[in-house]
């Protein structure tokens, strides 16, 4: 599905004229199809998942590319969760994603492959998925490129969309050991933000909040505590509910 500079705009919390800037400044990808900007769900989701923390400074989607100049001033200046006329729907977004999935504590595989395909065999089930499957699919979204976010967490996702209706999922897992996931801070991963959304819109604009989520030096720290559900579905409604209504 193409992205207009609305769309992306309102996923990413910042202005249109923020976006056209980026564009003007070749800060992210887009193609032109009669005249105007379109963005491709792929290419905006490997730009976000490159701009990553850099390792001595947490500015959200600090441009490797631009190393002079941040992008988080930019988010700053969007305001977090200014989404527009969607942001009713999108306000508690992750709260709700996480609420319909599950939190998972000390589980024992200690290798990327090993510990996806233990997730899998956990929550494939009341899913309707087949473990085998889906484990392969999110094998082969993390060769095409690791989907750690830096900071010690990570978002495994798959390049299908397996969600049906309005609701997103994730399945959040604490290892009991931090795991190696080939993060360029090579800080291993102690979180696991299991993705599963039901479009490109939802999927990019959850992704965006765990990026931001990742760089927040108190979400960093209860989440090295393993909390379990109730108190992560506590901490992420009080953190939602300052977003600008």
């Amino acid at each position: 599905m193409d992205l207009k500079i609305k769309d992306v705009a309102e996923l990413l919390s910042v202005s249109e004229t923020t976006i056209r800037r980026w564009l003007s400044d070749g800060k992210i990808p887009a193609y032109r199809f009669q005249h105007k900007y379109r963005f491709s769900r792929d290419e905006i989701e490997s730009w976000m998942m490159s701009c990553r923390l850099r390792k001595n400074n947490r500015t959200l989607f600090s441009s490797q590319k631009n190393p002079n100049g941040s992008l988080d001033e930019d988010f700053k200046k969007g305001g977090r969760g200014t989404l527009g006329g969607r942001r009713g729907m999108q306000r508690f977004s992750l709260f709700r994603a996480i609420h319909r999935g599950n939190v998972l504590k000390n589980l024992q595989m200690t290798s990327k492959k090993s510990i996806i395909r233990e997730t899998m065999d956990i929550v494939a089930e009341n899913l309707s998925f087949d473990p085998s499957v889906i484990s392969d699919l999110l094998m082969d979204r993390e060769r095409l490129m690791p989907t750690a976010l830096n900071n010690g967490v990570a978002v495994p996702h798959t390049r299908d969309f397996l969600i049906r209706g309005t609701t997103d999922l994730l399945v959040v897992v604490f290892p009991k050991q931090p795991i190696e996931w080939g993060a360029l801070d090579h800080i291993p991963v102690h979180t696991l933000f299991f993705l599963f959304a039901g479009d490109d819109k939802r999927h990019l604009h959850l992704l965006a909040k765990l990026a931001h989520l990742s760089s927040d030096d108190k979400a960093l720290e209860l989440l090295r505590t393993q909390p379990d559900k109730q108190q992560l579905l506590d901490y992420i409604k009080s953190r939602e509910s300052l977003s600008t209504p």
